[in-house]
């Protein structure tokens, strides 16, 4: 069974703290309820984008710093 994570704000989202810092979920990773996945930021403001369900990532529906917006799916997760 599949669950999708949706960001919750608009603004550029981020798979890692910085850019040379490990991604908080690889490609493959697993999470538990409240992890962080990833960070959501707006005019220099960031906020953690978490997961409200535990499972194993099974796809990126967004890149690196790609611009996001309320409700957009960001991750599938097998649950």
């Amino acid at each position: 069974m599949g669950h999708t994570i949706s960001a919750r704000t608009p603004g550029v989202f981020y798979r890692r703290s910085s850019p040379d810092a490990d991604p908080y979920v690889a490609d493959d990773g697993t999470v538990a309820e409240g992890d962080t996945i990833g960070l959501i930021e707006v005019m220099k403001t960031f906020r953690e984008v978490k997961a409200d369900a535990a499972g194993t990532v099974s796809r990126w529906l967004v890149e690196n710093e790609d611009e996001v917006t309320i409700g957009q799916e960001l991750v599938e997760l097998e649950t």
